[in-house]
């Protein structure tokens, strides 16, 4: 099934040539839902087809995508589930937690589990994950989490 993505690396680049106070106003906040009050959002979604026409489930994918941006290095070679799992820094009680989380206090988790580890990953793949975020693609990140632990 082909679907149709945004373009991530233009996105990664306008987000990258962001001066650093907007880049700070969005990474402080707490959730989601906060950057709908910050001006810098807007600016930086608005070319890749935000617009007041886009459904709710539409705009949080943009919301989960900017909240997260900035708590990775985007130069990896490894998805999310398995960079996490290499790092040996989390913990599979913590991803769990996320796993079994509802919106917005999965993103919220994934978040701070991200900040703990800075993982470098993938971005094309990690992206794609959290645009699609779902019951399935938390799954798929619990699965290759534990696939590519090494005990």
């Amino acid at each position: 099934m082909n679907k149709d993505y945004p373009d991530f690396a233009s996105f990664l680049a306008a987000w990258n040539r962001l001066q650093s106070g907007p880049k700070a106003e969005m990474r402080r906040v707490s959730e989601p839902d906060e950057l709908l009050d910050i001006p810098a959002f807007y600016r930086l979604v608005e070319s890749f087809g935000w617009n007041a026409e886009l459904k709710p489930w539409e705009k949080v994918r943009w919301q989960r995508l900017v909240f997260l941006v900035n708590h990775i290095e985007p130069k990896g070679e490894h998805s999310l589930g398995k960079t996490l799992a290499l790092s040996g820094k989390v913990n599979e009680k913590r991803l769990f937690q996320v796993v079994r989380a509802n919106y917005p206090s999965d993103v919220i988790q994934l978040r701070r589990v991200l900040k703990q580890v800075e993982p470098s990953v993938d971005w094309f793949k990690m992206a794609r994950q959290i645009w699609d975020w779902d019951k399935y693609r938390k799954r798929s990140l619990m699965e290759d989490f534990v696939l590519n632990q090494h005990n």
